[in-house]
Order: C-alpha cells, then sequence, then structure tokens
C-alpha cells in the first residue's frame, strides 16, 4: 500500500508520467543496453526489443500498477503480477537484477521529466517502483522453490513431427535420464538456443502435449513479420533442430491453468498458435474424465494452417459432453464456419468459465462476446504469447 503522501503524488503526477511512459520506456531500455550488453544478447528478446512490443508492455505494467494502488489500495493486483512473476521465473531474472532495472529506469525518467522530477516525485514514483519490484521477487522466490531443479536442464529431441508449413512439434526427453517433473496443462517452458552470432536467446513455448512421466512436447511455429525480422529463435528450431540434437529447457512456469472441478462447464477458446495450450487442457480433460459441458472454439486461416487439428479434435471426441466449433476465414469446410468467430449461436452453460489464448483481437472479440452471453469477466482467463500488450491497450 502506498504511504498517503506518496499517493497523492503519485495520483497528481500520473497523467504526466503515464503520458510520458513510451519515451521513458524507450531511454530506459537504451540506457540499459549500453550498460549492460548481454542483458541484450542473452536475455532480452531481441525480436521484441526491435519492435518496440516490450517497452509497451512494461509501460502498461507501470501504469496499470499505479493506477490499481491508488483505485484499489486495499489489494495487489496479484493477476498481473502473477503473469509476470512466472515469465520472469522462466527466464531466470534475479532479485539483483531489479537494482540494475530501477537505476536505468530512474535515470530515464529524471533524463524525459526533467525538472518535473522534484524529490517528492521521485520518491512517490520509487516507492511504487519496489512495491511492485518487492512483490515480483517474492513470488518469483516462491514459484523457483515449488518447481525446484536447476534453472536450465538440457533434453534431448527424441521426435520432430511437421503439424503444418510453418508449425513444428518437437518432443523431449531429459538428456541426463532422470525423472521428468509433473507439470499443469496449459502451462510452457522456456527455451534457450545458441544462435550463430553467439547470443544466447529464450523464447517460451506452451507445453501442447498432455502432462506425463517422460516426454515434453512443444509445437513451434515460424515467426514470419512483415517489415521486420523474422523470429530468431523459432526459424532456428525449424531450420537447425532435429532429432538427437538437445535443447536447454526451464522447469514449466504459467498461470493459464485448468482450475475447475470435474462439473465445471468449460470453453477453451483460441486461434492460430494459440491452440497449443488448449490442445494439452483437453489432453488433460479426457484423460481425468472431465464430465461437465466443453466448448471448444477455434479460428485459424484455414483447415491447412490448424495445427494439431487431429488432437484439437480426437481429445474433445473423448469427452462425455463436448463441442466443437471451428471458423476458417479461408476454404472453410461442411460443418465449420467461414470468417471469424461468432459465438451468437454458440450455447454456453450456466457457470462457464473460459480460457483464450490466441492474438490480442481475437481475444478481445471473444471475451467482449462472452460477456455479453452472460459469462462473468472473473471467469475469463487468457494467456499472451509475448509482451502482455492487453495491459497497454488498457493503460
Amino acid at each position: 500500500m502506498l504511504s498517503e503522501q506518496s499517493a497523492a503524488t503519485v495520483r497528481a503526477t500520473l497523467p504526466a508520467v503515464g503520458a510520458a511512459l513510451g519515451t521513458i520506456t524507450e531511454r530506459f531500455y537504451a540506457g540499459l543496453f549500453e550498460a549492460h550488453p548481454e542483458l541484450l544478447r542473452d536475455l532480452f528478446n531481441r525480436g521484441n526489443q526491435a519492435a518496440g512490443t516490450q517497452r509497451q508492455a512494461l509501460a502498461g505494467s507501470i501504469a496499470a500498477f499505479a493506477t490499481h494502488l491508488l483505485d484499489r489500495p486495499e489489494q495487489r493486483p496479484d493477476a498481473m503480477l502473477q503473469r509476470i512473476a512466472h515469465k520472469h521465473a522462466s527466464l531466470g531474472v534475479t532479485p539483483e537484477q531489479y537494482g540494475v532495472v530501477h537505476e536505468h529506469l530512474f535515470a530515464a525518467i529524471a533524463e524525459v521529466l526533467g525538472d518535473a522530477v522534484t524529490p517528492e516525485v521521485a520518491a512517490a514514483w520509487d516507492e511504487v517502483y519496489w512495491l511492485m519490484a518487492n512483490a515480483l521477487i517474492a513470488v518469483e522466490r516462491r514459484l523457483r522453490e515449488e518447481h525446484g531443479g536447476p534453472a536450465w536442464r538440457t533434453w534431448e529431441v527424441v521426435e520432430r513431427v511437421t503439424e503444418t508449413a510453418d508449425v513444428a512439434t518437437f518432443r523431449l526427453r531429459p538428456a541426463d535420464g532422470g525423472p521428468v517433473r509433473d507439470f499443469l496443462a496449459g502451462q510452457y517452458v522456456s527455451v534457450r538456443v545458441a544462435l550463430t552470432d553467439g547470443a544466447r536467446q529464450i523464447r517460451q513455448y506452451s507445453l501442447s502435449g498432455a502432462p506425463g512421466p517422460d516426454l515434453r512436447q512443444i509445437s513451434v511455429k515460424r515467426v514470419h513479420t512483415a517489415g521486420a525480422p523474422d523470429g530468431e529463435v523459432s526459424n532456428h528450431l525449424h531450420a537447425r533442430v532435429r532429432v538427437g540434437d538437445v535443447l536447454e529447457l526451464s522447469e514449466p512456469y504459467g498461470d493459464l491453468v485448468l482450475d475447475a472441478a470435474s462439473d465445471t462447464p468449460l470453453l477453451l477458446a483460441s486461434a492460430g498458435i494459440g491452440v497449443t495450450p488448449m490442445t494439452a487442457m483437453l489432453a488433460h480433460l479426457a484423460d481425468s474424465g472431465h464430465r461437465a459441458p466443453v466448448t471448444v472454439v477455434h479460428a485459424d486461416r484455414s483447415p491447412a494452417t490448424h495445427a494439431l487439428r487431429t488432437d484439437h479434435e480426437a481429445y474433445a471426441a473423448k469427452l462425455p459432453d463436448a463441442a466443437v466449433h471451428l471458423w476458417y476465414e479461408q476454404d472453410a469446410p461442411a460443418g465449420t464456419h467461414p470468417g471469424l468467430v461468432d459465438l451468437t449461436g454458440v450455447p454456453l452453460a450456466s457457470g462457464t468459465r473460459a480460457y483464450l489464448c490466441g492474438p490480442l483481437p481475437f481475444m478481445r472479440a471473444v471475451r467482449t462476446q462472452l460477456i455479453a452471453k452472460g459469462v462473468a469477466a472473473a471467469d475469463i482467463h487468457y494467456e499472451v504469447f509475448g509482451p502482455d500488450l492487453w495491459l497497454a491497450g488498457q493503460a
């Protein structure tokens, strides 16, 4: 909780700080990477930095956290903190790095806002930063203790499957032959690879198979972005990684996990490569004998780009009460829908809990439709691949 004096100062300065956050975060990252080039090389996603999406996400999270402290001082924004903490824990972020971030972030604030940053203003925003940082440090420490084991472990690729022209599935077994810890359906792992320029870049990929005792499975979409560099790690995995090669993986993390009794109606909605955590969830529901209605919604450009479609439909078919609704923008076959997702005619049981994964426009549209159909906002959960720009859009 902010002190009364700091709360008043933050409230008075939030419009000015919020308006400048885009410039502040740009200056922040420039100063950080000049002083610590190893962080850009081996920790931060260079693609997100080049595209500016990480700056937008950082600005959005700071503004959202400060606004929450002012509007609901008796509560912490735990959902936001949990999402960030899981990603940080999977990347191996350390408590000491929060001090480095503080140094360069506040140097950027002083540079951008100049004389407006009085000692009182600096102290108030310093309080905001350390409330957020210390909360994250505590959650990340707990997550690491719960997951145990080394931060990184070497895994051997034992099978590679081509799902679509741009999606490949990799099945992996620990190279040390040791046991595989269980995970929750919907979680992801960080994958660290050595690129040709010497950088060790990290990306998160959802585990796309059912939780099991022997293997991990990830399904990777090769990223092509018009007007921007192609995805470094996804293209490396597609072009260079074959059966017998090894990869470094973190333990599983992520807070978009099934948290429902067997009599809770569910909706699993995905688009594109967002199908990966939903496939794992369906596999788990089929294995655990989920009895309540399950509504499966998926959108894709065409049937040819629908990765894991066979598994997607096969797991749903094993459930006693499941309905599958597919939308394709092109070449929609009989029994599916053309165009974009429209839930108008999709029946939902009372008390449905929804899980969403896909591009932000898709998730926002589905969330709006679900609320219009009576699904409680608190029962709609989502996963963002990459920087969480949902917060940036709300800031």
